[in-house]
C-alpha cells in the first residue's frame, strides 16, 4: 500500500513539472544588431526648398514670398523702392511675365553689416531690379537663355547677369556673386520665383564707377584781323585842304591862276 501511495505521488509530481516546462514561454531569438544604414550619394539637383501653390487670381509677389517665408528682408526691399507696386501691374495689368531671384535671409546675413543703410534710394531700386529678370523663364529655358540676360536694373557690362547650366544645376554670375538657384518657390506661366542663397551684387552699384570724361577744352577766341588804318584821300574841293596845305603843285597852279587872270584883264 505505501509503495502504491510512493508510486502515484511520484507520477503526479513528474506530470505537474511535465506540464509546467510546456507552458513557460520559449526563450526570444537573439536578433543581430541593426544594420548601418547605406551612405546617401549626393542629390543629382539642389533642394527645392518650399513651393507656394499656384495663386488664382491677381499675383502679388510680396504675397507669395510671404508665404515662403525666410524673405523677410528682400519683402522689405521690394516695398520700400515700390518695386513691388510695379511687378503687380506688370504682371496683372499686362502680358508681360517676370523671373524673379529671391534672395533668402541667410543671403543678406552673408554680406557686411550696414552695407544696404548705406546705399542711397537709386542703389537700392538697381539692387532689387537686378534680381528680377522682365519676362517668364522655366527651368528648362535656362539651357538656352541668351547672356547677359537682362534684368530691370538696366543693360551694359556693370549690369552683366550670366547664366550658365551643369545638369540640373543652375549657375549665376555678375562678376562679383556667384551662386545656383537652390530652390522653386512658386512657377506658373507668368511668374517664376528661385530662391538663391547668396544675394546678386551688380558691379555698377559695388565697384567705383570710372570717372566722368573730362569736358573738351574751351575753343580760344580767335585774333581780329589787322587792318590798314583808313586815309582819306585829298579833296581838292575842300578849301581847308588847300589853304592849309603846301605843295610846289599846288604853288604853281595858283600863279597859273593869277597870269591867266592878268592876261583877261
Amino acid at each position: 500500500m505505501q509503495q502504491s501511495l510512493f508510486s502515484f505521488s511520484f507520477l503526479f509530481l513528474f506530470l505537474h513539472f511535465t506540464k509546467t516546462l510546456t507552458q513557460s514561454p520559449a526563450a526570444a531569438p537573439v536578433q543581430p544588431p541593426p544594420a548601418a544604414p547605406p551612405l546617401q550619394a549626393p542629390p543629382s539637383q539642389p533642394p527645392s526648398g518650399v513651393q507656394v501653390p499656384v495663386t488664382r487670381g491677381p499675383l502679388d509677389v510680396v504675397k507669395v514670398l510671404g508665404k515662403a517665408s525666410h524673405f523677410t528682408v528682400f519683402i522689405r526691399l521690394l516695398k520700400a523702392t515700390q518695386v513691388d507696386t510695379e511687378l503687380f501691374l506688370q504682371l496683372n495689368n499686362t502680358n508681360n511675365g517676370a523671373t524673379i531671384f529671391a534672395p533668402t535671409d541667410g543671403a543678406f546675413s552673408g554680406i557686411q553689416v550696414g552695407t544696404l543703410n548705406s546705399l542711397t534710394d537709386g542703389d537700392k531700386i538697381e539692387l532689387v531690379k537686378f534680381h528680377i529678370v522682365p519676362t517668364f523663364i522655366s527651368t528648362s529655358q535656362f539651357q538656352t537663355v541668351s547672356n547677359p540676360v537682362r534684368t530691370l536694373a538696366g543693360t551694359g557690362k556693370r549690369f552683366a547677369l550670366n547664366v550658365t547650366t551643369a545638369g540640373n544645376f543652375v549657375n549665376i554670375t555678375t562678376g562679383l556673386t556667384n551662386t545656383t538657384i537652390s530652390g522653386t518657390v512658386y512657377s506658373d506661366n507668368r511668374l517664376a520665383i528661385y530662391q538663391v542663397d547668396r544675394v546678386l551684387l551688380p558691379l555698377d552699384v559695388f565697384t567705383p564707377k570710372p570717372p566722368a570724361p573730362a569736358p573738351a577744352p574751351a575753343l580760344a577766341p580767335e585774333n581780329p584781323k589787322k587792318t590798314a588804318p583808313f586815309v582819306e584821300s585829298p579833296n581838292f574841293n575842300n578849301p581847308k585842304d588847300v589853304s592849309g596845305s603846301y605843295s610846289p603843285a599846288n604853288s604853281r597852279c595858283i600863279e597859273g591862276l593869277l597870269t591867266l587872270v592878268i592876261h583877261w584883264n
